[in-house]
């Protein structure tokens, strides 16, 4: 499944709440180590997101931090390494969407 196809549903579920696109790229930069131009080329690319991951510069050591049920399954219960990153991002973005303050959404002291 292509990354870009459900970006736009991260970016209206956080724009319904009164959060922004920046925020949802700031989320998404945090946890993978795109900069916002590497971002930008694989929404281009239409990467799908094994290749998303796969390529992201340097996944956020702080990401095992992530708890929390998403789809009714705790996400660091998750096994599957592509699944598991997917669901962080989920909830991340479900953090924002609640309201959650950005340093504690990015784990930040």
């Amino acid at each position: 499944m292509p990354f870009s196809s459900v970006y736009p549903h991260y970016i209206n579920k956080a724009e319904r709440k009164g959060r922004t696109k920046a925020e949802v790229d700031e989320i998404i930069r945090w946890l993978t180590g795109y900069t916002q131009g590497g971002l930008d080329r694989q929404l281009a690319d239409k990467a799908d997101f094994r290749t998303f991951f796969d390529e992201a510069p340097e996944m956020n050591p702080g990401r095992n931090l992530i708890k929390g049920v998403i789809c009714g399954v705790r996400v660091e219960d998750i096994e599957e390494p592509l699944m598991q990153e997917i669901r962080y991002m989920d909830k991340l973005i479900d953090e924002l969407a609640k309201g959650k303050k950005m340093e504690n959404i990015l784990r930040q002291a």
